[in-house]
């Protein structure tokens, strides 16, 4: 289920003395399977533009085409649409309310009708999607757990809803360094498993590094820059002329370099950079014994 943005712009009191154009002719399109990772600094129209992919804000002008139907469009069903779009905002947990993990979670399919057999698969699916066990979690209450495992309850209440596209802002955001590996684990097994559309906005290079298929830098409510992660963090200069950090692997690099150690210019993971010193060591070792 493709989504395309075109010429999408969008205005904050737009006619007023504090019109702000938060979005200018922004165009894309995200392409069934992809993992898309958002970045730009602050203000550079990052979370307005996801607000738009499922309709929760109407564009001053353009359009956000879901499936080929335009989400604002007069005769579109925007409900079944939004339903095929999961999208979760910083600091989901403080969203959730029911008194257990499970009703929590079941809140959003039970609001589809389904039946009762129908919304325990899908609590379960969605569970096992973030890795909280069914049968320790299920019943307990939302508030007794870590920050961590409430933010991956909220998440699994979005993933019940079996979303064909998954959007998230900032889905680590203020959460300790195990909390955030898991959950950039589980959103990398839900890629590869279920083959979910997903688009993630991020201040974390090295997020971004680990996870997205291609990345869109933002700055001042433009797209200035697409591509994969690989060809993105090789312009160092142009992320860092808008603010923007690069990946630990990159800085690493550069800092090699400048030391006389010759590189690929394009390495920008700590995986690939330590596979590429130790064939470079083991050569050396070979060449040294062949002496």
């Amino acid at each position: 289920m493709p989504i395309e943005v075109r010429n999408l712009t969008h205005c904050y009191s737009q006619g007023s003395a504090l019109t702000t154009v938060a979005l200018n002719d922004v165009s894309f399109v995200a392409e069934d399977g992809e993992f898309i990772g958002i970045v730009g600094h602050t203000g550079s129209g990052k979370s307005t533009l996801v607000q738009h992919l499922n309709g929760l804000l109407k564009p001053t002008s353009g359009q956000v085409l879901v499936d080929g139907q335009d989400l604002n469009g007069e005769h579109v069903d925007r409900r079944a649409l939004r339903q095929r779009i999961g999208l979760v905002f910083q600091y989901p947990e403080y969203q959730l309310f029911e008194e257990t993990v499970a009703k929590d979670i079941a809140f959003g399919p039970k609001n589809q009708k389904l039946s009762p057999q129908e919304i325990d698969e899908r609590v379960r699916y969605a569970m096992d999607c973030v890795h909280l066990d069914y049968e320790k979690y299920a019943e307990r209450s939302p508030f007794e757990l870590s920050g961590g495992q409430m933010r991956r309850v909220a998440i699994a209440g979005v993933l019940a809803m079996r979303p064909s596209v998954l959007i998230l802002d900032e889905p680590t955001a203020g959460l300790d360094p195990r909390g955030r590996d898991r959950i950039l684990t589980m959103l990398e097994e839900l890629h590869e498993r279920e083959h979910v559309t997903i688009l993630m906005v991020s201040h974390s290079m090295d997020d971004m590094a680990r996870l997205a298929t291609r990345l869109i830098v933002m700055a001042d409510g433009k797209i200035v820059a697409t591509g994969t992660p690989r060809e993105i963090f090789a312009r160092e200069d142009m992320m860092t002329s808008i603010g923007l950090d690069v990946p630990a692997a990159s800085r690493l690099c550069r800092a090699l370099r400048e030391r006389g150690v010759s590189l690929p210019p394009d390495l920008y993971r700590l995986d690939e950079l330590k596979e590429h010193i130790l064939r470079a060591w083991k050569g050396g070792k070979e060449e040294a014994h062949a002496e």
